[in-house]
């Protein structure tokens, strides 16, 4: 009974492969009655496209446009268990975390110093920061936005 049903099935399938082919050599060779031929319509008649960019006073700088992104980063910043601290000055938190063009992490300390950090990346950057709110035309201006 098993092998009857079976060999019924493989029939089937056979069947459906053969009606498959067909139709699709009957599409390649007729059109369909219901759907007319398109006709060619000449450049002149077409609509001009209009580009859908927003004008250049309302687009955002791309990232390789500007030197670098930063962020705020209040609590100690533990590195692969480790909290870091400035070589310099000692401080261990309240750092601004820059991420530049070249996807280098920087460091920079309430006091001013700047240290770069290999243990990080660009990926844990940009999981950590948040929406870029604001674009400044100089550091010093990021800093002061930022509180620095």
């Amino acid at each position: 009974m098993f092998f009857r049903r079976a060999r019924e099935d493989r029939a089937f399938r056979e069947a459906q492969r053969a009606g498959y082919e067909l139709l699709l050599r009957l599409q390649a060779t007729q059109p369909w009655p219901d759907c007319p031929e398109p006709t060619p319509q000449d450049p002149a008649a077409e609509e001009v496209a209009v580009p859908d960019f927003l004008p250049p006073e309302l687009r955002l700088p791309s990232r390789q446009e500007v030197a670098g992104v930063m962020m705020r980063w209040q609590q100690p910043l533990v590195i692969d268990g480790e909290i870091r601290t400035c070589p310099e000055c000692g401080a261990y938190r309240d750092w601004i975390v820059f991420c530049m063009r070249n996807n280098s992490i920087w460091l920079r300390c309430r006091a001013g110093h700047e240290t770069g950090e290999p243990g990080l990346d660009a990926a844990w950057f940009n999981r950590h920061s948040g929406p870029v709110d604001r674009f400044h035309p100089t550091l010093e201006e990021g800093l002061r936005h930022l509180g620095h």
